[in-house]
C-alpha cells in the first residue's frame, strides 16, 4: 500500500515533491519513472532558455536544479519517512536531485548523451557504490536524498569520463556517429 499524505496540507505539499509531482504512485519502477522525469524537466527547461546551445549553461542548469532540489528534497522525503517506512518506495524526489547531479556535465540538448546519463545513474542508484550504501542509513530525509546525491555524483564523474573520451577519439569517429553523439 502506498503511504498517505497527513491531515495538513504541509504534509499533502511535502508528499506531492517528496514523491516527485507524484511518480512515486507509479505500480511498476517509481524510481525510473521520477528519473525519467527529472530528464525531461531539465530538457525542457533547457530548451526554453535562450541560446542553450552552450556546455555551462546546461552544467549551470543542473547545478541549480540539484543545490535548490536537495533541501526540498530533504524536508520533503525527511516528512514523508515514518519508522514502518523510513524510505517509503513513494518518495522519488532524491531520483530527480540524482539524477540532475549525473547531467552536470552533459549536452542536455542532446537526447542520446541524456539517455546515457539516465542508464548510468540507475545503475549506480540500484549498486548502491561507496559511499552510498553508508549514507542510506542517515535519518529520514537525509539518508533518503543523500544516497542519490552520492549516485549521482559517481554518475557525474562516469559522465564526464564518458565525455572526454568522446572528445578525444570524435575526430576519428565515423560520420554517424559523430551525427549521434554531437553537442
Amino acid at each position: 500500500m502506498r503511504e498517505l499524505p497527513g491531515p495538513s496540507w504541509t504534509a499533502r505539499v511535502a508528499w506531492f515533491v517528496g514523491s516527485g509531482f507524484g511518480c512515486g504512485l507509479s505500480p511498476l519502477a517509481p524510481g525510473s519513472v521520477g528519473s525519467l522525469a527529472a530528464v525531461a524537466i531539465l530538457y525542457l527547461v533547457s530548451a526554453a532558455l535562450p541560446d542553450s546551445r552552450f556546455l555551462w549553461q546546461d552544467t549551470a542548469l543542473a547545478a541549480v536544479l540539484s543545490l535548490l532540489g536537495l533541501p526540498v528534497g530533504i524536508w520533503a522525503t525527511g516528512r514523508m519517512s515514518t519508522e514502518q517506512h523510513p524510505d517509503p518506495g513513494s518518495a522519488t524526489w532524491d531520483e530527480f536531485v540524482g539524477m540532475w547531479l549525473t547531467c552536470l556535465f552533459v549536452p542536455v540538448h542532446s537526447l542520446v548523451w541524456l539517455a546515457a546519463a539516465f542508464v548510468v545513474f540507475r545503475a549506480f542508484d540500484v549498486v548502491k557504490p561507496w559511499p552510498c550504501r553508508r549514507l542510506e542509513l542517515l535519518p529520514a530525509g537525509w539518508g533518503i536524498m543523500l544516497d542519490d546525491v552520492g549516485a549521482g555524483i559517481w554518475g557525474a564523474l562516469v559522465m564526464l569520463s564518458g565525455i572526454l573520451i568522446w572528445r578525444l577519439i570524435e575526430p576519428v569517429a565515423p560520420g554517424p556517429l559523430q551525427t549521434l553523439l554531437a553537442y
